[in-house]
């Protein structure tokens, strides 16, 4: 089975230059204005404050679900994603009310995108329990149990160990159903869910080589619950692009940004060499964050650039 070459945009979902909450949406629609003629989702954070330790924690953050809204009706020939939800952060009922609900105002062009969870600090000053991972995880099973009963039974009862629904219902019902796609690369137990139920597979950032080893070990859980492996699209999070027409200018570039989760790094040959690799070895959705925002440079060399070698 072979699926095709999709890009998604990694949405900002917080200003990097100090900008105040106004300004930062006026980057994010500038950026979009032009990314939409050019890749097929947009994909939105889930946090309540920014995740990363280089913004203070008052930094203006857009929420994931109520954003995707909002931008899935100005730009309404994109698909949009969450970039993934928080299991924790919404009663498993409610949120398949939400998703229900964006999938049927958007004509079906949400993409249900779902982890265990991570964040401690925000757990704890939101006051969600954060128990070890591997209760997130069996909840993030749970919740995915939940939301499959409430979109395709009236009514709808579930008990688990943590959750339970009792005669719910949710009309109307997600026509189709969203796609999948479960996020994290827990060998042991995030993986194992991802072969019972994803329909995309996705983890943000690391290294070429972490990403080939869990790609193995997703095989291997595959097997064992009887799932066809090459079902799951395949998709990475190039969580920080420096792009320039130059190697030192993206060098620059890469050298002032504080996104450092595995950066790739250089001129339209170089990005489109490293992407390349993880393509040769199954992913076919890449989804894409560019650090020279706000400006428009990279995206658009990117664009011009290095898409077409990728699709070459």
């Amino acid at each position: 089975m072979t699926h095709p070459l999709t890009f998604g945009w990694h949405c900002h979902s917080f200003p990097v230059d100090g900008s105040a909450a106004n300004a930062f949406l006026n980057q994010l629609t500038t950026t979009l204005d032009y990314a939409q003629d050019h890749f097929t989702s947009i994909w939105i954070d889930d946090h309540l404050w920014p995740w990363a330790t280089f913004q203070a924690d008052d930094t203006p953050y857009v929420e994931c679900m109520t954003t995707i809204a909002y931008l899935a009706a100005r730009y309404p020939t994109l698909q949009f994603g969450s970039s993934v939800l928080c299991q924790s952060y919404r009663n498993p009922g409610l949120l398949a009310k939400m998703v229900a609900n964006l999938q049927w105002l958007t004509g079906g062009r949400f993409i249900f995108g779902i982890g265990a969870g991570w964040m401690i600090e925000e757990y704890q000053a939101f006051d969600f329990d954060f128990p070890k991972p591997s209760v997130r995880i069996a909840q993030l099973e749970e919740v995915i149990q939940i939301c499959r009963k409430l979109w395709t039974e009236s009514p709808a009862s579930f008990a688990g160990k943590y959750y339970r629904i009792d005669d719910a219902y949710c009309s109307p019902k997600p026509d189709p159903l969203p796609p999948l796609l479960v996020g994290g690369g827990g060998e042991q137990l995030t993986l194992r869910v991802v072969a019972k139920y994803a329909d995309i597979w996705n983890i943000p950032g690391g290294s070429f080589d972490n990403y080939q080893r869990k790609l193995g070990v997703l095989r291997s859980h595959c097997e064992a619950v009887g799932r066809n492996y090459d079902e799951i699209v395949k998709s990475w999070s190039c969580e920080s692009i420096a792009l320039a027409p130059t190697q030192a200018e993206a060098e620059a570039i890469a050298a002032a940004t504080p996104y450092q989760n595995h950066p790739i790094v250089g001129d339209p040959d170089r990005v489109a060499e490293q992407l390349q690799a993880f393509l040769d070895i199954g992913v076919t959705y890449l989804i894409v964050r560019l650090v020279d925002f706000p400006k428009l440079d990279g995206l658009k060399l990117f664009v011009d650039e290095v898409m077409p070698r990728l699709r070459a």
